[in-house]
């Protein structure tokens, strides 16, 4: 079977990373079956990387990089017409697989309306894939959702372990193929299987190269990728940092910046304001992030996929998260679990301190994070649920990748093996 596949790229850059390590396993040159001289092509949404990957853009990621209920309203007629492109490129180019990646707004949308496209024309339509299942679990009576999905996606890639039966109990099919972020470790350890899922760092070089002296006190700030949330959070974020110089006089600062243009100049605008020392780093740096995760005496971060990150590295962090007040109500009405940051729920207990909406103040965040770094007692509880956290969002032992990969622990290739299993048989 020759394989041509439409890909969709999120607003959200961690799923560049995804997509990086998914779709060259399945091109690996050593894969042992039929379909190993698989012809796949790519569309994606995002400019970046582009050249690097050899992948056609359809329009930029920044069109979509919107987050929120309300924030979203002034985007919507921008969002429909990259739709209708998107789908009607989709149809054109006549994919054997279509697959989508979170963004489940945009992504489910497409779907739908490009498989309706093939039944008007009365053609078989293509096998739709959907990584990063939707968090439906999260929202009052999400799950009954799930139901419908079945008409217009055949098979979900989740990437938490009590996803897949979630899906199934409501007629989806579904595969746990192990969280992207452990990929990381993989990456950073020379690509070798690991099975205790720890990152190799070198802290002292980090100190060293940016100066840092051996009493200062490090912390990592990670506002966010989307230019609206890092917006939103970079002024409370500044504000805390000058209550903790009040009790940590030699300190230091450490910002991830997304790889964003506009993320970037906004962030540069502002450091010369800053009341302490700020090294920033960017997003897109895998071992400069990890490096600075371990010469960081804490991290404070805006909820989202990096609270995995800092698991994966086994820093205690305070996530914090504001949004447009009306968002805020919708999430507090709505919400049906009592948790927002992944680890947490995870282990349903709050071990990582949260401050969200009116709690998420400069005075709560700082409090907070002088307790973090210097009561030993929270520094070692956090570091040990990271294991339970990590081991948890490790793929199966057992999994469909035997067949193409071997014995692998590697997400990307479980995910990639999912994909060509299910696509060969259809």
């Amino acid at each position: 079977m020759d394989c041509e596949s439409v890909i969709y790229i999120s607003s959200q850059p961690v799923v560049i990373r995804v997509l990086r390590e998914v779709f060259p396993a399945i091109k690996l040159p050593h894969v042992s079956h039929p379909d190993s001289s698989l012809d796949i092509f790519f569309y994606l949404s995002s400019r970046s990387m582009m050249s690097q990957y050899g992948l056609r853009s359809l329009f930029p990621m920044e069109d979509l990089a919107v987050m929120g209920i309300l924030e979203l309203l002034p985007y919507l007629y921008k969002i429909r017409v990259r739709l209708k492109e998107t789908v009607e490129a989709a149809f054109l180019f006549k994919p054997h697989v279509v697959v989508t990646v979170d963004a489940k707004g945009f992504s489910f949308r497409f779907l739908k309306e490009l498989r309706a496209s093939y039944s008007v024309q009365q053609l078989d339509s293509p096998m739709h894939f959907h990584y990063v299942a939707p968090s439906f679990w999260a929202w009052r009576g999400g799950e009954a959702r799930l139901k419908c999905l079945s008409q217009f996606v055949d098979h979900v890639l989740c990437i938490l372990p009590f996803e897949e039966e979630v899906c199934r109990l409501n007629g989806l099919a579904a595969t746990f193929v192990g969280h992207p972020v452990l990929e990381d470790c993989l990456e950073l350890n020379l690509g070798k299987d690991t099975v205790d899922w720890k990152v190799h760092t070198n802290s002292q070089d980090f100190r060293s190269k940016f100066e840092i002296p051996s009493g200062a006190k490090v912390i990592t700030l990670l506002p966010g990728s989307r230019l609206q949330e890092v917006k939103r959070m970079v002024p409370i974020f500044l504000k805390t940092m000058e209550l903790l110089k009040g009790s940590f006089p030699d300190l230091r600062a450490v910002m991830l910046v997304a790889s964003n243009e506009h993320v970037e100049n906004y962030i540069s605008r502002l450091i010369d304001h800053w009341p302490v020392p700020v090294i920033l780093i960017p997003g897109s740096s895998l071992g400069q992030k990890y490096d600075a995760f371990s010469a960081s005496n804490a991290a404070l971060c805006t909820s989202g996929t990096v609270a995995v990150e800092l698991q994966l590295a086994r820093l205690p962090c305070v996530v914090a998260y504001r949004a447009h007040i009306l968002t805020e109500w919708l999430i507090r009405y709505k919400a049906n679990v009592p948790y927002m940051s992944l680890p947490n729920i995870l282990l349903n207990s709050r071990v990582i301190p949260e401050a969200l909406f009116d709690t998420c103040t400069p005075r709560n965040l700082a409090s907070t994070l002088v307790k973090l770094i210097q009561d030993e007692g929270l520094r070692k509880q956090q570091i040990k649920s990271a294991e339970t956290v990590i081991r948890l969002l490790s793929p199966p032992i057992n999994s469909i990748a035997q067949d193409d990969f071997g014995n692998t622990s590697q997400p990307s290739m479980i995910a990639a093996s999912t994909i060509l299993h299910y696509a060969r048989s259809h």
